[in-house]
């Protein structure tokens, strides 16, 4: 999987004290923010995830980049809610924590959340967004609550003008009976992919299609999103292991072969002649015509 090291930016402003979303669209996003970190650190272990809140009188970056959730966690549990929304602010500081990243390899991503009315017009967005594309930063909105129509056009146009190789995406979350996080799972953003099921094409219909039919693995990730999350994993795991299978194969089959290698000269022959014979004491035996004649050397000597 991708190695990443992304943002999480949280709406901490009035707005998010509403109820319209199970329990609070404060809790709404808590619960998020545990389903991103932990796909992201399980797609790639090495990946890196931190946390800012962009509410009160200015954004604030709570955590650094980790690896460790209980860090994010404790960071949640200190936001106050307070203020009102700083969009704008929020991306850019974001984007300065992902260039003083320690892993230079990691491709930047921001995800933010957003559930109150947006201050900057539209002309700056879309500036920022190409300011951001240039710096190779993908972001990912989720936007959820009562949302104006022009705040929704420019979330749109801003998404527009950021979209990039890696992919950015915007997801249009209505109020609805079902979990925020549990509809997350259903938008390109936790996709594997990056594409979304049938009905989520740029945000998520309260749960997508009822049954198994039209979701991978026939599972339906808003209401049991573990056992997707889990599901796809095990079938990364599992074309990982094959590819890597299929390509010890290939190397068994085409080994380096030293057949046709020409042997030295000498090498060829035989160490003894087919009339030798080996001996203990490493000296071969003389031919019979050679003793012979030693024989009847010594017998004229000694007439």
């Amino acid at each position: 999987m991708v190695l990443e090291a992304t943002m999480i930016v949280v709406d901490n402003s009035e707005s998010s004290r509403n109820g319209d979303y199970v329990p609070s669209r404060w809790e709404a996003q808590s619960d998020a923010v545990n389903l991103i970190f932990t796909a992201k650190t399980q797609a790639n272990p090495e990946s890196s995830v931190g946390l800012m809140s962009m509410g009160g009188k200015g954004p604030e970056v709570l955590v650094t980049l980790t690896t460790d959730f209980g860090k994010v966690l404790d960071g949640l549990h200190r936001t106050k809610i307070r203020g009102s929304n700083h969009l704008a602010t929020g991306i850019q500081i974001a984007g300065l924590a992902l260039k003083h990243r320690r892993e230079k390899s990691q491709r930047q991503r921001i995800i933010i959340f957003t559930c109150s009315p947006i201050d900057e017009d539209e002309k700056s967005l879309i500036r920022l967004a190409k300011k951001m594309k240039k710096n190779n930063v993908s972001i990912d909105i989720i936007a959820f609550g009562d949302l104006e129509p022009e705040d929704t056009q420019k979330l749109e146009a801003f998404n527009e003008n950021v979209k990039g190789g890696d992919g950015s995406h915007l997801a249009i979350i209505p109020p609805g009976p079902s979990l925020l996080s549990d509809i997350l799972v259903t938008t390109p953003i936790l996709s594997a992919d990056g594409v979304a099921p049938r009905g989520t094409d740029t945000g998520a219909d309260g749960g997508g299609e009822s049954g198994g039919g039209g979701f991978e693995f026939g599972v339906d990730p808003s209401t049991d999103p573990e056992l997707a999350l889990a599901l796809r994993m095990s079938m990364e795991e599992e074309k990982a292991r094959q590819e890597k299978e299929s390509k010890g194969q290939g190397e068994t089959a085409n080994p380096s072969s030293l057949e046709g290698i020409p042997e030295e000269a000498g090498e060829s022959q035989p160490l003894l002649s087919q009339g030798e014979e080996a001996s203990g004491s490493g000296t071969a035996p003389q031919p019979e015509e050679k003793k012979d004649k030693d024989d009847e050397g010594d017998k004229m000597d000694t007439a």
